[in-house]
Protein backbone atom coordinates (compact mmCIF):
# COMPACT_ATOMS: atom_id res chain seq x y z
CA UNK A 1 0.00 0.00 0.00
CA UNK A 2 1.50 3.32 -1.06
CA UNK A 3 1.69 6.46 1.09
CA UNK A 4 -1.23 8.15 -0.73
CA UNK A 5 -3.59 5.26 0.10
CA UNK A 6 -2.41 5.21 3.71
CA UNK A 7 -3.11 8.92 4.13
CA UNK A 8 -6.62 8.43 2.72
CA UNK A 9 -7.19 5.41 4.93
CA UNK A 10 -6.02 7.07 8.15
CA UNK A 11 -7.84 10.34 7.40
CA UNK A 12 -11.15 8.55 6.87
CA UNK A 13 -10.65 6.35 9.94
CA UNK A 14 -10.30 9.52 12.01
CA UNK A 15 -13.41 11.00 10.39
CA UNK A 16 -11.59 14.02 8.95
CA UNK A 17 -12.27 15.74 5.65
CA UNK A 18 -9.41 16.92 3.45
CA UNK A 19 -10.05 20.45 4.73
CA UNK A 20 -9.80 19.32 8.36
CA UNK A 21 -6.57 17.41 7.77
CA UNK A 22 -5.15 20.39 5.86
CA UNK A 23 -5.96 22.67 8.80
CA UNK A 24 -4.22 20.33 11.24
CA UNK A 25 -1.21 20.08 8.92
CA UNK A 26 -1.13 23.84 8.25
CA UNK A 27 -1.26 23.29 4.50
CA UNK A 28 -3.85 23.92 1.79
CA UNK A 29 -6.59 21.45 0.90
CA UNK A 30 -5.04 21.20 -2.57
CA UNK A 31 -1.80 19.97 -1.01
CA UNK A 32 -3.64 17.17 0.80
CA UNK A 33 -5.49 16.33 -2.40
CA UNK A 34 -2.18 15.99 -4.27
CA UNK A 35 -0.76 13.75 -1.52
CA UNK A 36 -3.79 11.48 -1.72
CA UNK A 37 -3.71 11.49 -5.51
CA UNK A 38 -0.03 10.47 -5.48
CA UNK A 39 0.75 13.65 -7.41
CA UNK A 40 3.24 14.81 -4.79
CA UNK A 41 4.96 13.51 -1.65
CA UNK A 42 4.88 15.38 1.70
CA UNK A 43 8.12 16.85 2.95
CA UNK A 44 9.92 15.04 5.78
CA UNK A 45 8.57 17.57 8.31
CA UNK A 46 5.02 16.83 7.15
CA UNK A 47 5.63 13.06 7.27
CA UNK A 48 6.63 13.41 10.93
CA UNK A 49 3.54 15.50 11.63
CA UNK A 50 1.31 12.93 9.89
CA UNK A 51 2.88 10.25 12.06
CA UNK A 52 2.02 12.19 15.24
CA UNK A 53 -1.50 13.07 14.07
CA UNK A 54 -2.40 9.51 13.09
CA UNK A 55 -0.44 7.91 15.95
CA UNK A 56 1.43 5.60 13.58
CA UNK A 57 5.11 5.03 12.88
CA UNK A 58 6.95 6.71 10.03
CA UNK A 59 7.94 3.23 8.82
CA UNK A 60 4.28 2.39 8.30
CA UNK A 61 3.76 5.56 6.26
CA UNK A 62 6.91 5.28 4.12
CA UNK A 63 7.29 1.53 3.55
CA UNK A 64 4.84 0.22 0.97
CA UNK A 65 5.30 -3.39 2.11
CA UNK A 66 3.83 -2.60 5.57
CA UNK A 67 0.08 -3.01 5.15
CA UNK A 68 -1.13 -2.98 8.78
CA UNK A 69 -0.91 0.08 10.98
CA UNK A 70 1.98 0.31 13.41
CA UNK A 71 0.91 2.54 16.27
CA UNK A 72 3.33 4.60 18.34
CA UNK A 73 3.51 5.32 22.06
CA UNK A 74 4.70 8.92 21.59
CA UNK A 75 1.78 10.30 23.55
CA UNK A 76 2.68 8.26 26.63
CA UNK A 77 6.18 9.73 26.69
CA UNK A 78 5.01 13.28 25.93
CA UNK A 79 2.33 13.21 28.63
CA UNK A 80 -0.54 13.63 26.15
CA UNK A 81 -3.51 11.46 27.01
CA UNK A 82 -4.80 9.19 24.23
CA UNK A 83 -8.53 8.63 24.54
CA UNK A 84 -9.65 5.10 23.70
CA UNK A 85 -12.90 4.20 22.00
CA UNK A 86 -14.38 2.89 25.25
CA UNK A 87 -13.36 6.02 27.16
CA UNK A 88 -14.96 8.21 24.50
CA UNK A 89 -18.22 6.22 24.58
CA UNK A 90 -18.24 6.25 28.39
CA UNK A 91 -17.79 10.03 28.38
CA UNK A 92 -20.64 10.56 25.90
CA UNK A 93 -22.93 8.31 27.96
CA UNK A 94 -21.92 10.13 31.17
CA UNK A 95 -22.73 13.53 29.64
CA UNK A 96 -26.05 12.17 28.37
CA UNK A 97 -27.07 11.29 31.93
CA UNK A 98 -25.52 14.45 33.36
CA UNK A 99 -27.49 16.61 30.92
CA UNK A 100 -30.75 15.40 32.47
CA UNK A 101 -29.54 16.05 36.01
CA UNK A 102 -28.08 19.47 35.19
CA UNK A 103 -31.32 20.42 33.41
CA UNK A 104 -33.34 19.33 36.46
CA UNK A 105 -31.09 21.37 38.78
CA UNK A 106 -31.48 24.50 36.66
CA UNK A 107 -35.26 23.94 36.49
CA UNK A 108 -35.39 23.82 40.29
CA UNK A 109 -33.41 27.08 40.51
CA UNK A 110 -35.68 28.87 38.04
CA UNK A 111 -38.92 27.70 39.63
CA UNK A 112 -37.74 28.04 43.25
CA UNK A 113 -39.54 31.39 43.85
CA UNK A 114 -42.88 30.01 42.61
CA UNK A 115 -44.21 28.87 46.00
CA UNK A 116 -43.15 32.15 47.64
CA UNK A 117 -44.91 34.22 44.96
CA UNK A 118 -48.17 32.25 45.29
CA UNK A 119 -48.13 32.09 49.09
CA UNK A 120 -47.57 35.85 49.37
CA UNK A 121 -50.91 36.41 47.59
CA UNK A 122 -52.82 33.57 49.29
CA UNK A 123 -53.54 35.45 52.60
CA UNK A 124 -55.55 38.07 50.67
CA UNK A 125 -57.96 35.36 49.47
CA UNK A 126 -57.81 32.69 52.16
CA UNK A 127 -57.62 32.68 55.95
CA UNK A 128 -53.85 32.15 56.13
CA UNK A 129 -51.53 34.27 58.33
CA UNK A 130 -49.20 36.35 56.16
CA UNK A 131 -46.13 35.55 58.27
CA UNK A 132 -46.76 31.81 58.04
CA UNK A 133 -47.33 32.00 54.26
CA UNK A 134 -44.12 33.93 53.69
CA UNK A 135 -42.18 31.55 55.93
CA UNK A 136 -43.45 28.49 54.03
CA UNK A 137 -42.61 30.19 50.74
CA UNK A 138 -39.05 30.90 51.85
CA UNK A 139 -38.65 27.33 53.14
CA UNK A 140 -39.83 25.97 49.77
CA UNK A 141 -37.41 28.27 47.94
CA UNK A 142 -34.48 27.12 50.08
CA UNK A 143 -35.41 23.44 49.65
CA UNK A 144 -35.48 23.83 45.86
CA UNK A 145 -32.10 25.59 45.87
CA UNK A 146 -30.60 22.97 48.21
CA UNK A 147 -31.78 20.16 45.93
CA UNK A 148 -30.29 21.95 42.91
CA UNK A 149 -26.93 22.43 44.66
CA UNK A 150 -26.92 18.75 45.62
CA UNK A 151 -27.55 17.76 42.00
CA UNK A 152 -24.79 20.04 40.70
CA UNK A 153 -22.34 18.70 43.30
CA UNK A 154 -23.18 15.11 42.37
CA UNK A 155 -22.63 15.86 38.66
CA UNK A 156 -19.29 17.46 39.45
CA UNK A 157 -18.24 14.40 41.45
CA UNK A 158 -19.22 12.00 38.65
CA UNK A 159 -17.37 14.15 36.08
CA UNK A 160 -14.05 13.98 37.95
CA UNK A 161 -12.75 10.85 36.10
CA UNK A 162 -13.04 12.74 32.80
CA UNK A 163 -11.11 15.83 33.93
CA UNK A 164 -8.29 14.99 31.51
CA UNK A 165 -10.54 16.00 28.61
CA UNK A 166 -10.22 19.63 29.67
CA UNK A 167 -6.47 19.38 28.94
CA UNK A 168 -4.51 18.41 25.84
CA UNK A 169 -5.47 14.98 24.51
CA UNK A 170 -5.59 12.92 21.34
CA UNK A 171 -8.05 10.24 20.29
CA UNK A 172 -7.03 6.75 19.27
CA UNK A 173 -7.53 5.24 15.86
CA UNK A 174 -11.19 5.33 14.73
CA UNK A 175 -12.52 7.33 17.69
CA UNK A 176 -13.10 10.58 15.78
CA UNK A 177 -14.98 8.76 13.04
CA UNK A 178 -17.28 7.02 15.54
CA UNK A 179 -17.95 10.24 17.46
CA UNK A 180 -18.67 12.08 14.21
CA UNK A 181 -21.22 9.40 13.33
CA UNK A 182 -22.90 9.72 16.76
CA UNK A 183 -22.95 13.50 16.42
CA UNK A 184 -24.65 13.25 13.02
CA UNK A 185 -27.33 10.98 14.53
CA UNK A 186 -27.90 13.34 17.45
CA UNK A 187 -28.06 16.58 15.43
CA UNK A 188 -31.80 16.34 14.48
CA UNK A 189 -32.73 15.85 18.15
CA UNK A 190 -30.48 18.72 19.22
CA UNK A 191 -31.98 21.06 16.63
CA UNK A 192 -35.52 20.03 17.67
CA UNK A 193 -34.85 20.74 21.36
CA UNK A 194 -33.49 24.19 20.52
CA UNK A 195 -36.49 25.03 18.33
CA UNK A 196 -38.97 23.90 20.99
CA UNK A 197 -37.04 25.79 23.70
CA UNK A 198 -37.14 28.97 21.63
CA UNK A 199 -40.89 28.62 21.04
CA UNK A 200 -41.50 28.11 24.77
CA UNK A 201 -39.52 31.28 25.55
CA UNK A 202 -41.68 33.21 23.10
CA UNK A 203 -45.00 32.02 24.57
CA UNK A 204 -43.92 32.06 28.25
CA UNK A 205 -45.72 35.40 29.07
CA UNK A 206 -49.07 33.98 27.91
CA UNK A 207 -50.27 32.84 31.41
CA UNK A 208 -49.53 36.30 32.86
CA UNK A 209 -51.36 38.09 30.05
CA UNK A 210 -54.42 35.87 30.48
CA UNK A 211 -54.45 36.28 34.28
CA UNK A 212 -53.97 40.06 34.02
CA UNK A 213 -57.15 40.40 31.95
CA UNK A 214 -59.39 37.74 33.48
CA UNK A 215 -58.06 36.92 36.99
CA UNK A 216 -57.46 38.38 40.41
CA UNK A 217 -54.15 38.95 42.20
CA UNK A 218 -53.86 35.29 43.22
CA UNK A 219 -54.39 34.19 39.64
CA UNK A 220 -51.68 36.60 38.53
CA UNK A 221 -49.25 35.11 41.06
CA UNK A 222 -50.13 31.60 39.92
CA UNK A 223 -49.56 32.71 36.32
CA UNK A 224 -46.11 34.00 37.31
CA UNK A 225 -45.30 30.54 38.67
CA UNK A 226 -46.60 28.99 35.43
CA UNK A 227 -44.40 31.35 33.40
CA UNK A 228 -41.36 30.37 35.46
CA UNK A 229 -42.19 26.71 34.86
CA UNK A 230 -42.39 27.30 31.09
CA UNK A 231 -39.07 29.15 31.13
CA UNK A 232 -37.58 26.34 33.21
CA UNK A 233 -38.82 23.73 30.73
CA UNK A 234 -37.32 25.73 27.84
CA UNK A 235 -33.95 25.96 29.58
CA UNK A 236 -34.09 22.24 30.40
CA UNK A 237 -34.53 21.36 26.72
CA UNK A 238 -31.74 23.72 25.72
CA UNK A 239 -29.35 22.22 28.30
CA UNK A 240 -30.18 18.62 27.36
CA UNK A 241 -29.39 19.33 23.72
CA UNK A 242 -26.36 21.52 24.32
CA UNK A 243 -24.57 19.39 26.94
CA UNK A 244 -24.78 16.25 24.82
CA UNK A 245 -23.70 18.06 21.68
CA UNK A 246 -20.75 19.72 23.43
CA UNK A 247 -19.50 16.34 24.70
CA UNK A 248 -19.06 15.13 21.12
CA UNK A 249 -17.62 18.45 19.94
CA UNK A 250 -15.05 18.24 22.74
CA UNK A 251 -13.88 14.80 21.64
CA UNK A 252 -13.68 15.89 17.98
CA UNK A 253 -12.17 19.29 18.88
CA UNK A 254 -14.64 21.04 16.62
CA UNK A 255 -17.00 24.05 16.92
CA UNK A 256 -16.54 25.66 20.34
CA UNK A 257 -13.56 23.37 21.10
CA UNK A 258 -11.56 24.24 17.98
CA UNK A 259 -8.84 26.86 18.30
CA UNK A 260 -11.12 29.54 16.84
CA UNK A 261 -14.04 28.32 18.94
CA UNK A 262 -11.99 28.49 22.15
CA UNK A 263 -11.11 32.12 21.47
CA UNK A 264 -14.76 33.02 20.86
CA UNK A 265 -15.79 30.98 23.90
CA UNK A 266 -13.35 32.90 26.10
CA UNK A 267 -14.73 36.18 24.76
CA UNK A 268 -18.29 34.93 25.26
CA UNK A 269 -17.50 33.91 28.85
CA UNK A 270 -16.23 37.40 29.66
CA UNK A 271 -19.26 38.99 28.01
CA UNK A 272 -21.58 36.63 29.93
CA UNK A 273 -20.09 37.58 33.29
CA UNK A 274 -20.36 41.31 32.58
CA UNK A 275 -23.87 40.94 31.13
CA UNK A 276 -25.40 38.99 34.02
CA UNK A 277 -23.64 41.07 36.69
CA UNK A 278 -25.07 44.19 35.03
CA UNK A 279 -28.53 42.57 34.82
CA UNK A 280 -28.41 41.67 38.52
CA UNK A 281 -27.34 45.20 39.47
CA UNK A 282 -30.16 46.70 37.38
CA UNK A 283 -32.71 44.28 38.85
CA UNK A 284 -31.73 45.04 42.46
CA UNK A 285 -31.58 48.82 41.89
CA UNK A 286 -34.94 48.85 40.11
CA UNK A 287 -36.58 46.65 42.75
CA UNK A 288 -35.28 48.59 45.77
CA UNK A 289 -36.02 52.01 44.28
CA UNK A 290 -39.50 51.17 42.99
CA UNK A 291 -40.43 48.62 45.66
CA UNK A 292 -42.32 46.68 42.96
CA UNK A 293 -40.77 43.28 43.47
CA UNK A 294 -43.89 41.66 42.01
CA UNK A 295 -43.21 43.22 38.60
CA UNK A 296 -39.43 43.69 38.37
CA UNK A 297 -38.96 39.94 37.81
CA UNK A 298 -39.90 40.61 34.17
CA UNK A 299 -36.29 41.77 33.68
CA UNK A 300 -35.03 38.16 33.77
CA UNK A 301 -37.01 36.68 30.84
CA UNK A 302 -36.29 39.83 28.83
CA UNK A 303 -32.57 39.54 29.65
CA UNK A 304 -32.69 35.87 28.70
CA UNK A 305 -34.18 36.63 25.29
CA UNK A 306 -31.63 39.39 24.59
CA UNK A 307 -28.63 37.39 25.84
CA UNK A 308 -28.17 35.19 22.70
CA UNK A 309 -28.21 38.34 20.55
CA UNK A 310 -25.46 39.85 22.72
CA UNK A 311 -23.35 36.69 22.35
CA UNK A 312 -23.80 36.64 18.56
CA UNK A 313 -22.81 40.31 18.26
CA UNK A 314 -19.76 39.86 20.52
CA UNK A 315 -18.72 36.80 18.49
CA UNK A 316 -18.97 38.80 15.25
CA UNK A 317 -16.85 41.57 16.78
CA UNK A 318 -14.14 39.07 17.84
CA UNK A 319 -14.11 37.51 14.36
CA UNK A 320 -13.94 40.95 12.72
CA UNK A 321 -10.99 41.98 14.90
CA UNK A 322 -9.16 38.78 14.05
Amino acid sequence: MILADKIIRMRKKNGWSQEELAEKMNVSRQAVSKWEGAQSVPELEKILLLSRLFGVTTDYLLKDEIENEEFTNDDASSGTKRVTMQEALDYIEHRKKASLLIALGVFLCITSPSALVILCAAPFHYDIPMGFAVLMGIVALLVFIALAIGIFSYCGFKSAPFAYLSKDFETEYGVSGKVKELDARFTPFGVATNIIATCLCVICPTPILIAAFFGNSLHVCISVAATLAIIGAAVMLYIIGTVRSRSMHRLMKTCEFSEEGKKQDEAGSSVSKIYWLAATAIYLAWSFISGSWSTTWILWPVAGVIFPIVLIVSGKIVSAKK
